[in-house]
């Protein structure tokens, strides 16, 4: 895969753990992906853009929206018999966003396109990565 990133400005995440996340994301959407984003609450790093893409997202503010989503969302269905939070997909005229985000980071992906089968299997494992971040393994983000 091209390095197709190298000018993003990364300090928030190790090698290893920015290679994890676009793997994570191509092996489940392929070439349909846009971006990877790895977000705190106070910092971001966007670890992946397509080429044929601007740089031009006001990511800051996506971020705000996306916490104040995982806030809101937490707070109205907490508790139901919904059960827990597991992710968020917001479908636009021109493409997909899925979002994990657990109480203290989370990743989001943007793509051309996107089946159930891509959700699930991207979701469970950015999950299952942030789970493993936690708890010390797999090339943990530096702390904030």
């Amino acid at each position: 895969m091209a390095n197709e990133d190298a000018e993003l400005g990364h300090d928030m995440l190790s090698d290893e753990a920015r290679e994890r996340l676009r793997i994570i994301a191509r092996t489940a959407v392929g070439d349909s992906l846009r971006s990877v984003t790895y977000f705190t609450r106070t910092d971001f790093e966007q670890v992946y853009l397509r080429s044929d893409l601007e740089r031009d997202a006001d990511l800051s503010s996506f971020i705000g929206a996306e916490w104040q989503s995982f806030q809101l969302t937490q707070d109205t269905y907490g508790g139901s018999e919904l059960g827990d939070y597991q992710y968020t997909i917001r479908a636009f005229e021109n493409g997909y966003l899925l979002r994990v985000t657990t109480d203290r980071e989370g990743v989001f992906i943007t793509t051309d396109g996107l089946t159930m089968t891509d959700v699930e299997s991207c979701a469970t494992a950015l999950e299952e990565t942030l789970e493993n971040w936690r708890e010390g393994n797999l090339g943990e983000p530096e702390d904030e």
